[in-house]
């Protein structure tokens, strides 16, 4: 409830059921007190293992008890595991307090999203590097070389 997107329980069935490895709950007896859902995905354009962090919630009434940063440590972790190179996210440019969890986490701002929102404010997306990417000390940056085109066998 204290997203301001909330997904649809579809879209969470589609985490929990593609990535069960990559979801996880926080719990205070009976009670959900936090919640990460996560992927883990080949990205097209680069060929890379790019994570990404849909969701992170924790109760408004326990933030700041590191509840949050020990949920995303507990999936980079995990992403690590399984050989990510990278993780991304979105989070809306108002929220201090997600931009400072992620900051202090090693997460760098790639770039802001003109009105990304439905409620119309922008978000930056963040990125988390595992490894350089191959050619960066070539001069190729963070972004690296990009994937081969596939080739055309009729040619």
């Amino acid at each position: 409830k204290a997203l301001s997107e909330p997904y649809s329980v579809f879209t969470y069935r589609y985490f929990i059921n593609n990535w069960p490895d990559l979801c996880f709950l926080t719990m205070q007896a009976e009670r959900c007190v936090g919640a990460i859902v996560c992927k883990l995905d080949v990205h097209r354009c680069r060929n890379t293992h790019r994570g990404y962090i849909a969701m992170l919630a924790v109760d408004k009434e326990l933030r700041g008890r590191r509840i949050g940063s020990k949920l995303v440590q507990l999936c980079l972790d995990r992403m690590r595991a399984l050989g990510a190179d990278e993780c991304v996210l979105e989070t809306e440019v108002t929220n201090e307090g997600a931009l400072a969890l992620y900051r202090s986490m090693g997460f760098v701002k790639e770039k802001r999203l003109h009105k990304y929102y439905l409620n119309g404010n922008d978000a930056y997306r963040l990125k988390f590097l595992f490894k350089l990417p191959e050619g960066f000390y070539e001069g190729l940056g963070c972004l690296g070389p990009p994937a081969e085109p596939p080739r055309n066998s009729s040619a």
